[in-house]
């Protein structure tokens, strides 16, 4: 139990620490998404130290990719009928580079991932990360179903 209790305090801590500039909205999901991850993980005092960290600079540099990803997607979206032939060209490349910058960023992720977990708890972890978004999927269309039968109705992970 003083274990649990301690875990808890840990990821109270990292997770304020995370949260503090975000959303109400955010806040919410992030404080969902460590209880989720902490559970499946089963996570010591020692692991979670150590593993959020590690997790919250790769989620943070992930986004950061995916937000540059999504900048290019917008650009064509918005300009394709004005650009050149070039610079589909190179706004193609760009968006692969993203592509190659994304699965670097995993590898690197997965080296750190395996030096603050054991083995079990890394493949652990990509199916927690799995069954986690299967989950706000499953919970997001559920939400707008409900919306649909109940206007009004916020989404709550």
């Amino acid at each position: 139990m003083k274990r649990i209790l301690f875990i808890s305090a840990i990821i109270a801590a990292l997770a304020s620490s995370v949260l503090e500039a975000q959303t109400p909205a955010l806040e919410k999901l992030n404080a969902y998404k460590v209880g989720f991850f902490t559970k499946k993980l089963n996570l010591t005092s020692q692991e979670a130290e150590k593993f959020w960290p590690v997790y919250n600079e790769y989620q943070k540099q992930k986004n950061q990719i995916q937000a540059e990803k999504a900048a290019l997607i917008r650009n064509f979206n918005q300009n394709e009928s004005t650009l050149s032939d070039n610079q589909l060209a190179e706004l193609g490349d760009k968006l692969v580079e993203t592509f190659v910058v994304e699965s670097a960023l995993q590898v690197t992720f997965h080296k750190k991932l395996k030096e603050v977990l054991p083995p079990a708890k890394v493949i652990r972890f990509y199916q927690a990360e799995n069954q986690y978004k299967a989950q706000l999927l499953n919970e997001l269309q559920g939400a707008r179903q409900q919306q649909r039968v109940n206007p009004g109705r916020a989404f709550k992970p």
